[in-house]
């Protein structure tokens, strides 16, 4: 069932919530409100509780070091499903690339960031750049899948914020406050991909039943996808004379290959073959509404047939062939063995 992919979704949306605060600076005064000094906060994944354990180290162990403030850090901390942005499970998409993808799995992550500082001023700095861009959320565009270039705006929405002051202790303690913000950030996460893209729906098969109980099946209706040009190049004939945009009447140089009802492709005009003498067509112009024009003698004519139908590109326009088979049976068509069972 479960297969190895691996889209690294979760990574993608940690480090793009992260680069949100990677440009806060605090700017120092003095009297005269001339700046003397900017100090760009430096910002870390991690808990809160490591950064604090390294505020108050030991000046005595091995390495005496203390981390210098202000600081930033900031976490993930947890996940849950969004059910309010649930959509069917069998509910699926095409990519800009043709691939046939199922509709991503909502979750929201969550995230804490702490700033940690001496000075109260230093503190109000930082939470007053970042507050006024959560209202209460703010979009970041994330290409979450990269194979398919699936780019999606994941709403970052402020949920709380706290404050402490750790002022209590001996004068050898260190002082730090910490503001704490509570983030949730509304991502999505997709299931594997497929290497190649879906193509053409080939064949479409529906059949009516009737009774409720016991159902017996009376019509299937099949529609399957029809050329409106040439694909193959085939050069069943060419053009014996020139005709105009309203002649119906055409002579071909050799009509062995071409019937009553089959269609022919000139230029970039696809006609129906009504009869048939000899080398001599009388036929529909314009067909499948492609668009009437002049042909000189000579022109190429291709014969569209089922061969071109196997041929059909995503993105191109194409009709339907279309059938209608009536029963008197009970079976089912099972559609992954083709056949009816």
């Amino acid at each position: 069932m479960f297969g190895h992919f691996y889209h690294e979704i979760f990574r993608k949306t940690i480090i793009a919530f992260g680069n949100i605060f990677n440009n806060i600076e605090i700017h120092h005064t003095n009297n005269s409100d001339d700046t003397i000094s900017i100090i760009k906060v430096p910002l870390a994944y991690g808990p809160i509780q490591k950064f604090l354990a390294r505020i108050e180290q030991d000046p005595t162990a091995l390495k005496p070091i203390k981390m210098s403030l202000p600081r930033m850090s900031f976490e993930f901390v947890g996940l849950n499903y969004d059910s309010s942005r649930k959509v069917s499970t069998t509910q699926s998409f095409i990519t800009n690339t043709g691939k046939k993808v199922y509709m991503p799995v909502p979750y929201n992550m969550q995230f804490e960031v702490n700033i940690i500082t001496k000075l109260n001023d230093d503190a109000l700095q930082i939470v007053e750049q970042i507050l006024p861009y959560f209202q209460p959320s703010y979009n970041l565009t994330v290409k979450l899948v990269q194979p398919i270039n699936e780019k999606r705006d994941i709403p970052i929405i402020l949920d709380s914020v706290s404050f402490t002051d750790d002022y209590e202790g001996d004068y050898t303690k260190r002082r730090s406050l910490v503001y704490t913000l509570r983030f949730t950030a509304k991502t999505y996460l997709f299931g594997p991909i497929p290497s190649s893209s879906t193509g053409v729906i080939k064949r479409v098969t529906l059949d009516y039943m009737s009774g409720v109980e016991i159902k017996k099946r009376e019509i299937r209706y099949t529609v399957t996808p029809r050329a409106t040009k040439d694909y193959n190049n085939d050069s069943t004939t060419i053009l014996s004379a020139d005709i105009d945009q309203i002649t119906t009447y055409i002579t071909v140089d050799d009509a062995t290959s071409i019937t009553t009802g089959s269609r022919i492709y000139l230029d970039s005009e696809l006609m129906y073959i009504k009869s048939k003498d000899g080398n001599d067509l009388v036929v529909i112009r314009g067909y499948e509404d492609s668009k009437i024009e002049g042909h000189i003698a000579g022109t190429s004519i291709n014969l569209v047939t089922a061969a071109d139908d196997a041929l059909i590109e995503p993105g191109d326009d194409f009709g339907f062939n279309e059938d209608t088979t009536f029963f008197q049976d009970f079976k089912e068509y099972s559609p992954s063995q083709n056949t009816d069972l």
